[in-house]
């Protein structure tokens, strides 16, 4: 089999789920379970989406707030934090620097549920559990994102660039914000797409911090009904729906920010 036929077979590998998704959203309760599922029948989607944002008194609408708040701010914030210290640990010589690199690699090694109990400790200390702040503190920090702004810091940002913007009378923070900020904006957008989407899709962190539903993010409010499925049948398509609505904003994060990103993942992994 040649190449372009296992890549059309992986493309359907992953797109078929999707296809099922799209099609089942556009499906009653009863028809989820009597018509085929790759199939359309009676298709009454925007009736499916009224019911998803209208039911509870339009919980689904403020778990995506929630999740566009967690994913959105945290993103921007932990992007930032890792370009601060990415261009540091790659542009300054200080005692203990790689020390503090191999210390973020650790990071980058320990899966984020290893954390979210010892997390939720620290959190019930300062009383931040069952809050807003629970979930975004911890997704600020993306020791993946030091690592890639450090090398692609490393690998895009002349040396001479920043000598030369000192000797014009350039201050460190202004050089950082003027230069080398715009010279990462390709790792900054790939930093920012996976932290997007990996705050988007957790759910074990906000399942160990929040408790009150009006805070939870899509993942943990999709859950959440479909635990009642059983007793409500009506939330089976409620969940089917709800799901659909929550890769949207994926789909579109990554078509708008492709391009940043093989640029980010291709000369940021490289030292030239």
């Amino acid at each position: 089999m040649t190449v372009v036929g296992l890549c059309a077979v992986a493309a359907v590998y992953f797109l078929l789920p999707v296809y099922w998704l799209i099609v089942a959203s556009t499906k009653s309760t009863a028809q989820l379970f009597g018509s085929s599922g790759l199939w359309l029948s009676r298709p009454q989607w925007f009736a499916n989406m009224r019911h998803v944002f209208s039911y509870d008194h339009g919980i689904y609408l403020r778990w995506v707030v929630n999740s566009l708040v967690y994913a959105g701010a945290g993103a921007a914030v932990a992007t930032l934090l890792s370009a601060m210290a990415g261009y540091a640990l790659a542009k300054y010589h200080f005692r203990g620097r790689e020390a503090v690199f191999n210390v973020v690699l650790g990071g980058v090694l320990i899966p984020g549920t290893a954390l979210a109990l010892p997390l939720y400790l620290l959190a019930a200390k300062v009383s931040l559990v069952n809050s807003y702040w629970a979930v975004l503190i911890p997704s600020v920090v993306s020791p993946f994102g030091v690592y890639l702004c450090r090398i692609y810091a490393e690998a895009s940002v002349p040396d001479e660039l920043i000598e030369s913007a000192r000797i014009d009378g350039a201050g460190e923070a202004r050089i950082f914000r003027t230069v080398a900020l715009r010279i990462m904006t390709p790792a900054l957008v790939t930093v920012f797409l996976f932290q997007f989407v990996g705050i988007w899709n957790n759910y074990f962190l906000p399942l160990v911090m929040l408790s009150n539903p009006k805070l939870y993010p899509i993942t943990l409010g999709l859950t959440s009904w479909q635990s009642f499925q059983d007793r409500q049948p009506e939330l089976y398509q409620l969940v089917v729906g709800g799901a659909f609505v929550s890769v949207l904003p994926l789909m579109a994060a990554m078509v708008v920010l492709q391009r940043f990103w093989r640029t980010g993942l291709t000369q940021g992994s490289v030292k030239g």
